[in-house]
């Protein structure tokens, strides 16, 4: 029976990954490929282990991951609803509309540090979002922009590696006790920094960062700036930007878990939207374009239902009892780490390879699988790494991140393209990062 479920999670992880040439939802198979898995543990009578390695009731067992599952997509759909308000009440062109320059040089830097702050503050697939969509204002030319939305995405990834709510990973890692903020982000910024600092000076010398940007129509620009005249667009960048800010904060001092936190600041920014007047003549026809509902309704959904699946085929995974080398049940998950160490004694090259393997497969599942495998205690340099390496690694491939993935469907970035202009620039930049782990932290 572990055969069959093994098979049943290869088998929908590769209808996930060919999901454009089967044009088939990617929440599909993880739907059907984590409620198969827990089916096929209960058919076949077999044992499971708890989170202790304890042998354990199947009831119980499923219950505690559903428990861990519920924590992280509330507090994923939290900030997805406090984003989306920003976005409602154009709160990012704050920030967007400040930057005027032509030159390629200083843009690429500006898009550099915007993407690495921006992602730490969002998360990586947001600042994408929100990149692109400046991106497209100030750059007309499609063969110009592709060039800054994938530095971008390099910069997103970076800069969501080092906090605790800018990457679905690092959240994982976060609300499963793994990481603490303060063990996060002294760990992973530097190594972080070092990741988007060393492709952008890389990428200065290159032809298509020399000279000056096609400027953009008066007719464009004057639709650009015609985004600043909300009068509540900065009250609600700076409403939800504190707000999530505050949960790694809230957690602290409360010592509750991340989503309790993200409730109350989603409460607040909710409350706040409610009373403020976004136009000069706002009335109750115009309310509902600006409320909590309408935020709600534009919440990709898909995403949060994809993370259920997966993360619940990768439980069953990490659950599933086999024999393990000390002779004693053990999660199948766990007995992978065994084997690995015993092949590869080197944590640290394990967990380089698993940076590699990011930018071909989701970096979720695998930071999922690696919590199931490792023991270590938290803040333990395993787990810093983990999130480093999971967390950039993704950039070498325009499909490796939700960031990348973002671009890809924003503005139709070739697979090949990426590959041959950008993925040696985010290598250097992981190998670069993961340098200054390797020698800087212990």
């Amino acid at each position: 029976m572990l055969t069959a479920i093994i098979l049943t999670f290869i088998i929908g992880y590769a209808a996930i990954v060919f999901e454009h040439p089967l044009k088939l939802d990617k929440s599909v198979p993880a739907l059907l490929m984590g409620s198969l898995c827990w089916a096929l543990v209960s058919l076949g009578h077999m044992d499971v282990v708890d989170h202790h390695h304890h042998v354990g009731t199947l009831d119980e067992v499923l219950l505690h991951h559903i428990g861990k599952i519920a924590e992280i997509l509330l507090f994923l759909l939290g900030a997805m609803t406090i984003v989306e308000l920003i976005d409602l009440h154009k709160g990012f062109a704050v920030i967007t509309n400040r930057i005027n320059t032509t030159s390629k040089r200083k843009m690429l830097i500006l898009i550099a540090i915007l993407s690495f702050f921006l992602s730490a503050t969002l998360d990586n697939l947001a600042s994408t979002i929100v990149l692109v969509s400046l991106l497209r204002r100030l750059i007309p030319n499609r063969e110009e922009r592709l060039w800054f939305i994938s530095m971008g995405v390099i910069g997103a990834n970076a800069g969501g590696a080092w906090s605790p709510i800018g990457d679905v990973t690092t959240t994982m890692l976060w609300i499963g006790g793994k990481v603490t903020t303060l063990g996060l982000i002294s760990k992973i910024v530097l190594p972080s920094i070092a990741c988007i600092i060393v492709p952008v000076f890389l990428a200065t010398f290159l032809k298509a960062f020399k000279g000056n940007l096609t400027l953009a129509s008066d007719r464009d620009l004057e639709g650009k700036k015609e985004e600043e005249k909300l009068l509540s667009s900065r009250i609600m960048l700076l409403a939800g930007i504190g707000g999530l800010v505050f949960v790694p904060i809230f957690k602290a001092v409360t010592h509750l878990p991340p989503y309790v936190g993200m409730m109350l600041s989603l409460g607040v920014v909710w409350l706040i939207s409610e009373y403020i007047h976004p136009e000069e003549d706002f009335d109750e026809e115009r309310r509902e374009s600006y409320s909590a509902r309408h935020a709600l309704s534009r919440i990709e959904m898909t995403s949060i239902i994809f993370f259920l699946g997966i993360l619940a085929a990768v439980a069953a995974l990490e659950s599933v009892a086999v024999m393990g080398s000390s002779g004693e049940l053990v999660g199948f998950l766990k007995s992978i780490a065994e084997s690995l160490q015993e092949a590869i004694p080197n944590q640290d090259i394990v967990i380089i390879i698993l940076g590699f393997i990011s930018a071909i497969i989701d970096n979720v599942p695998l930071v999922a699988a690696s919590m199931g495998m490792y023991t270590e205690p938290i803040d333990d340099r395993l787990w810093h790494f983990i999130a480093y390496s999971a967390g950039t690694g993704g950039s070498m491939l325009i499909v490796g991140s939700a960031a990348g993935v973002a671009a890809m469907g924003m503005e139709r970035i070739d697979f090949i393209w990426y590959l041959k202009n950008i993925a040696w620039l985010a290598f250097a930049g992981f190998a670069a990062g993961a340098a200054v782990f390797l020698l800087f932290v212990n």
